[in-house]
């Protein structure tokens, strides 16, 4: 049987490598194999870097296998952190986009989804606690 912490050693380096799959098919469709091919070699130089560097306690957490409730609390900061750079970065996109005199799609939808999760979630949290 394979250990939780075995899986969490090798969920973000094979998480990696499929995103980048993903990629490469997703670029070879649109017609740009080069940058599907150097996008997959980024995504599986990482997960390399990420399963071979086993010593480094950041690295540990990011994989999982070196999480405790510090490290949670660190996760959670770090998200909630990526959330608001994420949302800043795409009403910057949006603003761009209708200033010159486009639609601001599909930033414009992104935005509403995440204004509409947020909101979800704040409801949700609320209710449950």
């Amino acid at each position: 049987m394979i250990s939780k912490q075995t899986c969490a050693k090798w969920g973000l380096p094979v998480s990696s490598v499929v995103l980048g799959g993903v990629g490469l098919i997703a670029y070879s469709l649109g017609g740009n194999v080069g940058l599907g091919l150097s996008a997959f070699g980024i995504m599986t130089a990482f997960g390399l870097f990420v399963l071979l560097a086993g010593r480094s306690e950041t690295i540990r957490g990011l994989r999982g296998d070196g999480r405790d409730e510090r490290f949670a609390q660190i996760d959670m900061r770090a998200t909630a952190f990526t959330g608001l750079v994420m949302m800043l970065a795409a009403i910057a996109a949006w603003l761009t986009e209708i200033a010159h005199g486009h639609s601001g799609n599909p930033y414009q939808w992104l935005l509403a989804i995440g204004g509409l999760a947020y909101v979800l979630a704040v409801a949700f949290l609320r209710w449950r606690t």
